[in-house]
């Protein structure tokens, strides 16, 4: 059912599909919303935070154009669930979460999946992880007043960074592609996603 709907939503890469497919939702879910886990709606995660829902994990997937031999960046992990579909296509993932509780359950969660090709580390995902850069890829997922600067800094020659970029309740989902010492921009719907928070990103403090 879930594929079904993630191709009825437009998803037509196979390899995105197998990952959604072959990534337990219900795993990175609370106990009490796992009756909800296939359902495509964001479900809360705690510490004010969300589980994006397939479609979105699907859709930011495929517009990142993973690749078997690629080095991915995602940035606000929170219960894990997009680091697995990512470590599902790529050859490593470096995964950010600020927040320690939230970090701590997704290791453990990529831990029992078998996933050793995923790290997750507690950072300021707004200045990415330069210590591993560059990436071939970069999926942020929440939502940015801009660009951060560090993120295209440490994207790859040809590399491509996902990101919701706007206002607090309402963003535009971008596709960043490095070509040629330039980016390439295009726009992919609008999309509603918990802030990130950092040095470049949004104050929550008020």
């Amino acid at each position: 059912m879930l594929l079904d709907t993630l191709r009825a939503g437009g998803i037509r890469d196979e390899r995105v599909l197998a990952a959604m497919a072959a990534v337990p939702r219900e795993l990175f879910v609370p106990q009490s919303e796992i009756h909800r886990a296939y359902e495509d709606f964001p479900l809360e995660i705690g510490e004010g935070q969300t589980i994006s829902q397939p479609s979105v994990v699907a859709r930011m997937t495929e517009l990142a154009a993973i690749g078997d031999h690629d080095r991915v960046l995602e940035i606000g992990a929170g219960s894990g669930y997009q680091a697995a579909v990512l470590a599902s296509l790529a050859r490593f993932v470096f995964a950010v979460e600020r927040l320690p509780r939230l970090a701590e359950g997704a290791r453990a969660r990529l831990r029992e999946l078998g996933l050793a090709n995923v790290s997750v580390q507690i950072m300021d995902g707004t200045l990415g992880w330069r210590d591993q850069a560059p990436f071939d890829a970069i999926v942020v997922s929440a939502a940015a007043p801009a660009v951060p600067q560090a993120l295209l800094d440490q994207l790859a020659e040809g590399g491509r960074l996902v990101i919701p970029v706007g206002e607090l309740r309402r963003q535009e989902l971008r596709l960043i592609v490095r070509r040629d010492g330039g980016f390439d921009e295009s726009l992919h719907g609008a999309a509603t996603f918990v802030p990130l928070v950092g040095r470049d990103g949004f104050d929550t403090r008020s």
